[in-house]
């Protein structure tokens, strides 16, 4: 290993927060020591090919990227198996891998089992716990196994959504306001407040493109929303808790308002809240990150109902770094700075390869094969 830490960033990917990931790279990208880290940028396409350093640094200094992708994977032979991934090969030394990918292939696990064929260091969430996380259904499984308060749910599939309509729903949940997202997706996409049959239907239609797993969840009455960031391994800690204050037309955190156009948003950085609360969400928070197995950093999107109950949403465990991005505000105003944070964070993910480097694993010999008599109780054909 070099003076330096060689970090391998990686950006894109193949899912709806593709732009969303290249906002949040700059950011980190920008914060990050270059006295500590050399650090190559690889850019994962649309299509989830992982692009050379050349052309990922053109896309990231935001030359139009579909026009030099294209011409890029006319030299890449995409007949080889390893074809999405080969230009890893590009840089000579790779001692972390920093993914800074949202959605699918950035949160479900598939990087972070990648990361661990190469048996290299990285940032986040280990496989099982990504994929866990990002998948609501599971999410919720856990945490009620955990005791940890979230809201109540009916799950639906392409196999058996038929069976329901809005009202048969209404009548399950409790509640006439319904909201309608798919299992595994990420920054409001494929979610959709309802409150009729139309637009239930709508909502189920947008949801379904996808994922073939779709959650329909109650609506809280009046709710505000609330999140809390998370940072640590064996030993998490949480930040101050951030609030959000919609625009007075707006009924609930959509994509627009967290990534295209937060001017008439009011971002509380702390939260005012009573004393109690606070150490109820933090509690349920680190409950939480326990329980799905979570390691590095993980924001938790919280809300509160009228009666001021908290409800754990979800868990982020690649949360944004975009400007409008909670996850380091909320660390900020707690008092480290985002350089620091970003130090942090790969700190943790040195000490948990580290940690996970300590296990043994024994390979037994099973010698000569002996098979017993085999008795059939019933026709075998030969």
């Amino acid at each position: 290993m070099s003076e330096k830490l060689n970090v391998a960033m990686l950006f894109g990917g193949n899912s709806s927060e593709h732009d969303v990931s290249k906002r949040s790279a700059h950011n980190i990208y920008d914060a990050m020591d270059k006295e500590k880290y050399n650090v190559t940028i690889f850019l994962i396409s649309k299509a989830g090919y992982i692009m050379n350093p050349e052309v990922s640094w053109r896309v990231f200094e935001g030359e139009d990227e579909d026009p030099i992708v294209a011409e890029a994977m006319k030299d890449l032979d995409t007949t080889s198996p390893l074809a999405p991934i080969i230009n890893l090969g590009k840089v000579d030394q790779i001692d972390l891998f920093y993914p800074v990918v949202h959605g699918n292939l950035g949160e479900d696990g598939t990087l972070q089992a990648l990361f661990r064929l190469l048996q290299k260091p990285y940032i986040g969430a280990g496989t099982a716990a990504s994929a866990m996380s990002f998948d609501k259904d599971l999410t919720k499984r856990i945490l009620d196994h955990a005791g940890v308060r979230n809201t109540k749910y009916v799950l639906l599939t392409d196999l058996n959504s038929q069976e329901y309509s809005y009202e048969k729903l209404v009548a399950e949940l409790g509640t006439d306001v319904l909201f309608v997202k798919a299992a595994k997706q990420g920054s409001s996409v494929g979610i959709a407040r309802v409150t009729n049959e139309a637009e239930y239907q709508q909502g189920l239609k947008e949801a379904f493109q996808y994922d073939y797993k779709v959650l329909v969840e109650a609506g809280l009455k009046r709710p505000r929303e609330v999140f809390i960031s998370v940072l640590g391994n064996e030993h998490p800690r949480v930040s101050k808790i951030g609030g959000i204050v919609l625009p007075e037309n707006d009924e609930w955190y959509d994509y627009n308002n967290k990534f295209v156009d937060a001017s008439g948003m009011v971002f509380e950085l702390p939260a005012e809240l009573p004393e109690a609360t606070v150490k109820e969400i933090e509690t349920m928070a680190l409950k939480a990150y326990r329980a799905l197995g979570l390691v590095g950093l993980t924001r938790m999107d919280f809300m509160l109902d009228e009666d001021g109950t908290p409800y754990l949403g979800e868990p982020n465990t690649l949360p944004g770094f975009t400007n409008i991005s909670l996850y380091p505000q909320m660390w900020q105003v707690s008092g480290i700075s985002y350089s620091e944070l970003i130090d942090e964070i790969i700190n943790y993910g040195l000490a948990e390869f580290k940690r996970n480097a300590a296990l043994s694993y024994d390979f037994v010999s099973l010698g000569e094969e002996h098979v017993g008599e085999k008795k059939y109780n019933a026709d075998v054909k030969e």
